[in-house]
């Protein structure tokens, strides 16, 4: 049941926490927090209709983590650590957290807990904040709130990934188009995002003549929105920021078209501010593409990912330009039994999405009822997006992730056996991936580069960022 009134939010909140409109001064009964009520918190911090309570819910959550020690972080430093050549043996993983955000970000956290693991991200699209209706304000709330829940302390890392320039908007319009990305950047920011993906891949043009020319655009645009980040973001802090230079589910990427973009890009931000930090990462394409290729029965087919092509751009990245190395998309399907083979090619990150998706609408305890009921919607109103030659198994698996925001609040209500199970078995195979990238034991090394940043938040802000 949803609070009617802050008044009854305090009064529910009081035997636990000791706070007011400032925030909370003190945990009195951290077991009863985790208990319960950091579920009620969340679910008003999601799903009230009233912007009041629900940034009232927010904040709770954010002073109530601060307290217990929870503090979002940036990973330039480990970063520029792993480009000196340090700390080779793992690749970061960014999880990204479409449906059942909560029970999702739970079992990162007790994955991580188990494994003694500190180095993993939350990390959430341009795209994905659209069609999963999960704004930054929102997104941090939940993983803050699973943070608590779970009784984890530390710094956390969330990750705009793919803060994309649609190349639609921006040749139709190009001052709307980076205004846009520059207000979402803004919003992230204030939200505790310290790790920026910007992408403008979309505008590499490789029509043109040569390397330097087709990546122009994508350069400068990067430049410029790093220049921007670097503006806003708060003392003491130097956020994460990466590019990309070839769009996933495209052309491969060669360690020429690294070159050009970074020479290009280097250029182009010393001509807007001479010695400020440039990327800390390179998003490249090696074979995969997001959500894999669903062949005509539904199943998802074998991906031919050129692990030679990563290896040598990540090298290439560390030596030539100071980079972590390069960051792989598109990998969440592929077989478990690959995973170690990242580390291995000195991958700095690798991103996985999909995988959970297709385990929550997959998963045997999921309410055959509501399927059909998804199924049918998506039939229905999103036909506009199936392709000629699609079967509807292809079309479903492709266009289930378009029913996640009429059907949020559906599935966060789902029974709690359904969610604990999804819960599990998510827990389950993020600890092998967790595992294969070598990421087990790595909690003191990041605590050791991470500090909390010079970031308050405040219930006059949290009810701006509210959408």
């Amino acid at each position: 049941m949803l609070f009617r009134t802050l008044d009854e939010l305090d009064g529910a909140v009081r035997p636990a926490l000791a706070c007011d409109r400032q925030g909370v001064r003190e945990i009195l009964d951290g077991d009863a927090l985790r208990a319960g009520l950091v579920d009620r918190l969340v679910y008003h911090a999601v799903f009230h209709p009233d912007v009041e309570i629900k940034s009232y819910a927010r904040f709770l959550i954010r002073s109530a983590a601060a307290r217990l020690g929870i503090f979002p972080s940036s990973l330039h430093a480990l970063y520029a650590e792993k480009s000196r050549g340090k700390h080779a043996h793992f690749t970061v993983p960014a999880v990204n957290l479409r449906a059942l955000s909560y029970e999702g970000a739970r079992a990162v956290f007790e994955a991580a807990r188990e494994l003694d693991a500190g180095a993993f991200i939350f990390e959430i699209a341009r795209s994905e904040v659209a069609y999963s209706d999960q704004w930054p304000s929102e997104y941090t709330a939940v993983v803050l709130a699973a943070a608590i829940k779970t009784g984890f302390q530390g710094p956390l890392f969330l990750l705009g990934d793919h803060f994309q320039v649609r190349a639609a908007s921006f040749f139709n319009d190009p001052e709307l188009e980076v205004e846009a990305i520059k207000l979402l950047v803004g919003d992230a920011l204030k939200s505790g995002f310290f790790n920026i993906d910007i992408d403008a891949s979309t505008l590499v043009d490789l029509r043109k003549e040569n390397l330097t020319e087709q990546q122009r655009l994508n350069y400068e645009l990067t430049a410029t929105f790093t220049h921007f980040v670097r503006r806003i973001e708060p003392a003491g802090t130097t956020v994460a920021v990466g590019g990309e230079i070839g769009e996933v589910g495209g052309k491969n990427s060669t360690v020429d078209e690294l070159e050009a973009f970074m020479e290009g890009y280097r250029l182009s931000l010393d001509n807007l501010q001479r010695y400020t930090p440039g990327l800390s990462k390179i998003s490249v394409q090696t074979g995969t593409t997001h959500g894999g290729v669903p062949l005509p029965d539904g199943s998802v087919a074998r991906v031919n990912l050129d692990f030679q092509a990563l290896a040598d751009l990540s090298r290439a990245a560390r030596k030539r330009f100071g980079l972590a190395g390069a960051v792989q998309h598109g990998a969440s399907t592929l077989p478990a039994e690959m995973f170690h083979r990242f580390p291995e090619a000195g991958a700095a990150e690798i991103h996985l999405a999909t995988a959970f998706q297709n385990l929550l609408f997959d998963h045997p305890l999921f309410p055959a009822d509501l399927r059909v009921e998804i199924y049918d919607y998506l039939r229905e109103q999103c036909a506009r997006w199936r392709r000629e030659g699609q079967t509807d198994e292809q079309f479903l698996y492709k266009n289930r992730k378009r029913a996640l925001k009429p059907y949020k609040r559906r599935l966060w209500d789902l029974p709690g056996e359904v969610r604990e199970a999804v819960r599990g078995d998510m827990k389950s195979i993020l600890r092998t991936m967790f595992e294969r990238l070598g990421v087990s034991g790595t909690r003191s090394l990041v605590e050791g580069c991470t500090h909390p940043p010079e970031w308050q938040t405040s219930l006059e802000q949290e009810r701006e960022l509210v959408k």
